[in-house]
C-alpha cells in the first residue's frame, strides 16, 4: 500500500484520520511516554493499545500476545527491538507521529521495518522533505501544506501566550490561569466551531491545539493563552507570535491561602470576643512567647484529627518482618544515583515508593531494603534492566 503523510497539528486529539489506516498490530513512533500514553488512551478499543511506560512489562505483555497497536518513543521502542521482544520485520503499518523532532534518531529503526506501511503525521512536511523521501516515497500528502504562492514557509498569524502542561494536569491548570487572570468572562476553547459568544470574554483559553486558521479566529476575540504540551511549542512558534505564561505554583497558592488566613484572624480579634480562648491559654502563657503559642496552635490546626492519624500508618513506615536488602550491582562508578534506582524499581519492577526502604549506594553496587512481599518480585523484574546505561544484576543481598 501507498505510503501517507497527514498534514495536522501535533496533537493526538486531532489524529483521528491516522486510526483508519492502521491495522491491528500497527505501531506508532512518538516523540516521549507522555505522547506514548495520550495515543493508547485515546485508541478505540478493539485496537488494544499499549504504551511503553516499563521496558519489562511491555516485553512480558508483547509475548503473551496481549498488545494490538503498541506506542512507544524511539528508544524505548529500539530497546524492545534489542531486547527481541519486538519484531518489525513483518509489520504492515508503521504510524510516525510528528516526527519534526526527532527525525534524526528514526533512520535504524524504521530499516527494522522495510515493508512496512509509512503514515507520517507532520505539521511540516516541507522541512521534512529529505526525511519522506527516505523513508516514504511518493507518499500521498493529505492536507494543505503551510507554504505562501512563493513556496515559503507561512509566518504567524496571531501573537498567543502559551503555558506548558501535562496532559494530565490540564483541567485543573486552566482553572488556575483562570484565576491568575482575574477573569469573569472567559471563553474557553476545547475545539470544535469557533464562535464569540454575545458578552465579549475577557480571556480566551484554548485547551486544543489549534490549526492555523482556528487561532487566527480565536485571536480575533481576544489574545489567545494556549495550553500546551512542550513538544508542541515548535508547531506553536510557526503560526503564532509566542509569550509564555507563568502559570502560578503551589507556593503562590499558597501564599494566597495565608493571606486569607491572616485576614481571617484580624477580623476575629477585631470582634473582640476571644476572652474565653485567652483564659483557657493563660497558664501555656506564663511558660511560653504568646507568639510561639499562637504558632503552635496553627500548626496543630493544619494536623489530621489525632484519631484519624492513629489508623493510617506512615507510607514509609518498616514493614511488618523489617526489610529484605537486595543487592543491584551499579554504583557510584556507574553514575548510578538512589534517584535512579527508585525510578528503576517503581517503572521496572512495580513496585509503590512506601515498598521501597534505605538505599545504599556504594562505589561498585548499590543495597536497597525492600518490603519482604515484593522481595522476590524485584529481584525478577529487575534482572536485564538497565540502569545508567548498564545491565544489572539483582539477588538478595549476601552479606
Amino acid at each position: 500500500m501507498r505510503h501517507v503523510v497527514l498534514v495536522i497539528p501535533p496533537a493526538v486529539e486531532r489524529a483521528g484520520p491516522a486510526w483508519a489506516l492502521m491495522d491491528p498490530r500497527a505501531v506508532i513512533v512518538c516523540a516521549d511516554h507522555e505522547q506514548a500514553m495520550l495515543w493508547a488512551d485515546a485508541a478505540p478499543a478493539e485496537l488494544r493499545a499499549h504504551a511503553v511506560t516499563g521496558l519489562a512489562r511491555t516485553a512480558a505483555l508483547l509475548k503473551e500476545g496481549r498488545v494490538g497497536v503498541l506506542a512507544g518513543s524511539p528508544a524505548d521502542l529500539a530497546a524492545l527491538v534489542t531486547r527481541s521482544a519486538l519484531k518489525l520485520d513483518t509489520l504492515e503499518t508503521l504510524v510516525i507521529a510528528w516526527p519534526e523532532s526527532f527525525a534524526a534518531e528514526l533512520d535504524t529503526l524504521l530499516g527494522e521495518a522495510p515493508e512496512a506501511r509509512r503514515v507520517i503525521l507532520s505539521w511540516d512536511p516541507h522541512g521534512l522533505a529529505d526525511f519522506i523521501e527516505r523513508h516514504a516515497r511518493r507518499a500521498e500528502i493529505v492536507g494543505d501544506i503551510p507554504l505562501d504562492s512563493a513556496a515559503r514557509p507561512l509566518g504567524p498569524v496571531a501573537s498567543a501566550r502559551y503555558a506548558v502542561v501535562p496532559a494530565a494536569r490540564r483541567a485543573v491548570v486552566v482553572r488556575d490561569v483562570l484565576d491568575a487572570v482575574r477573569s469573569v468572562r472567559p471563553y474557553v476553547w476545547k475545539g470544535g466551531d469557533i464562535t464569540a459568544p454575545a458578552e465579549l470574554p475577557d480571556a480566551v483559553v484554548a485547551t486544543t491545539l489549534p490549526t492555523r486558521e482556528e487561532l487566527r479566529l480565536l485571536a480575533t476575540i481576544a489574545q489567545p493563552l494556549v495550553v500546551t504540551l512542550a513538544s508542541q511549542i515548535p508547531y506553536l512558534k510557526s503560526i503564532a507570535s509566542l509569550s509564555p505564561f507563568a502559570v502560578p505554583s503551589a507556593a503562590d497558592r499558597a501564599q494566597d491561602r495565608n493571606a486569607v488566613l491572616r485576614a481571617a484572624i484580624s477580623a476575629r480579634l477585631a470582634q473582640r470576643d476571644v476572652d474565653a480562648e485567652l483564659a483557657v491559654l493563660a497558664p501555656v502563657f506564663e511558660e511560653h512567647d504568646p507568639a510561639l503559642v499562637a504558632g503552635a496552635l496553627l500548626a496543630i490546626s493544619r494536623q489530621p484529627a489525632t484519631a484519624a492519624v492513629s489508623h493510617q500508618p506512615s507510607a514509609i513506615s518498616q514493614p511488618e518482618g523489617g526489610w529484605v536488602r537486595v543487592f543491584v550491582s551499579v554504583g557510584r562508578k556507574d553514575h548510578a544515583s538512589a534517584k535512579d534506582l527508585v525510578g528503576a524499581l517503581i517503572k521496572e519492577a512495580g513496585l509503590q515508593k512506601g515498598q521501597i526502604g534505605k538505599i545504599d549506594v556504594r562505589e561498585a553496587f548499590s543495597l536497597v531494603d525492600v518490603a519482604p512481599a515484593v522481595a522476590e518480585q524485584a529481584v525478577q523484574r529487575m534482572a536485564g534492566v538497565s540502569v545508567r546505561g548498564r545491565r544489572v544484576t539483582v539477588r538478595p543481598d549476601r552479606t
